[in-house]
């Protein structure tokens, strides 16, 4: 059944408009584009928006994690200023700080001679004192107490750990 051109309708129609009740390819192709597009777009903002997260990755890891909360309160606040926080301090590299302090910790300890952090770590895990009866720590705390009265025990603080003692000082070379 062929039908007919309404008379004020041009004889040479695009090929893109379609007769009643066809499908129409054109809206149908430009849906897929749309919606590639709009995928595509989403792609790119997002790796747009973690570029600063991905610059601090190579970093240490307190400075990759300030970056990635400023930039998911970007994300999430829409204030860009975070984002670019975030950027700027990704490009930064911020000077280590915990390394030379905590060497200084541990040589200071170690003139001291006093015990480092993790072996203190390691005996606070274990029980302060021998579980003994009340007449042994009774009779151990009278002895402790009549030493130190006579002068046998030592009266106070050592001036020096024993550690400290034994080394001796190094000659100065001239």
């Amino acid at each position: 059944m062929t039908e007919t051109l309404h008379p004020a309708a041009s004889h040479n129609l695009p090929s893109f408009i379609t007769a009643p009740g066809d499908t129409d390819w054109l809206m149908v192709v430009m849906a897929v584009i749309l919606a590639l597009a709009v995928l595509m777009f989403g792609i790119l903002f997002f790796r747009l928006h973690s570029l600063p997260e991905r610059m601090a990755h190579r970093s240490q890891k307190l400075q990759f994690e300030i970056v990635a909360v400023l930039c998911l309160i970007s994300l999430f606040t829409h204030m860009h200023i975070f984002w670019i926080a975030g950027l700027l301090l990704a490009l930064i590299d911020l000077p280590d700080f915990g390394t030379p302090l905590t060497r200084i910790a541990r040589s200071a300890e170690k003139i001291a001679g006093i015990e480092s952090s993790e072996a203190t770590l390691q005996d606070a895990s274990e029980p302060a004192a021998p579980v003994t009866s009340v007449d042994e720590k009774g009779g151990a705390s009278l002895e402790t107490s009549a030493a130190s009265r006579k002068g046998e025990g030592p009266s106070g603080p050592p001036s020096k750990p024993e550690r400290a003692r034994a080394r001796q000082k190094e000659s100065f070379h001239a």
